[in-house]
C-alpha cells in the first residue's frame, strides 16, 4: 500500500489474499499512507476479472522473459501473488504476459513489496510516470 500511495498507482487487493487486512494490523503496517492510496478490494478473482481493464503482467519465477526486456503500456496491471506460493494456476494462465526478476542461483524469491517496487520502477521509467502524474492504472495482488 505504501508503494501505491507514494507512486500514485492504484492498488487492487483480490481476496483471499496472503495477508490479513483487519483494521488494527492495517493501521499499524501502512501508518499514514492509507489516505493517499487508491485501494480497491475484490471479493474474488472472478470479481476482479469482471472489472479489470488493461493487460495483466504477472511477476513469476516461472517466466522466461526478464522484466527489463518488456515494453510496458500505461494501462498494464502488475499482478503479484503470495510470496510462499505465487498465484493459482488459473490466474497464471489468465496473464497476458509473464515476467521474471533474474535472481542468483539457489535463491527462491524476493519479498513481494521489493519485487513490485523493482518492476513498477521500470514500468514508470518506460511510460514516463511519476508520483504526481503516474499513468499506471492498477497494481494487483492476489493469493
Amino acid at each position: 500500500m505504501r508503494l501505491a500511495a507514494c507512486t500514485g498507482v492504484g492498488l487492487d487487493i483480490i481476496e483471499p489474499c496472503g495477508f490479513i487486512l483487519d483494521d488494527r494490523r492495517m493501521r499499524r503496517s501502512v501508518m499514514d499512507y492509507a489516505g493517499h492510496a487508491e485501494v480497491t478490494r475484490h471479493a474474488s478473482w472472478d470479481a476482479f476479472q469482471a472489472r479489470r481493464q488493461g493487460r495483466l503482467v504477472l511477476l513469476t519465477t516461472r517466466a522466461a522473459v526478464p522484466y527489463t526486456q518488456v515494453a510496458y503500456r500505461p494501462d498494464d496491471i502488475l499482478l503479484l501473488g503470495r510470496e510462499s506460493a505465487g498465484v493459482p494456476e488459473d490466474v497464471h494462465e489468465a496473464a497476458s504476459l509473464r515476467v521474471l526478476i533474474p535472481m542468483r542461483a539457489g535463491t527462491r524469491s524476493l519479498n513481494v513489496a521489493v519485487a513490485a517496487a523493482m518492476v513498477l520502477g521500470e514500468v514508470l521509467r518506460q511510460v514516463g510516470g511519476g508520483a504526481a502524474d503516474s499513468p499506471m492504472a492498477r497494481t494487483g495482488a492476489t493469493g
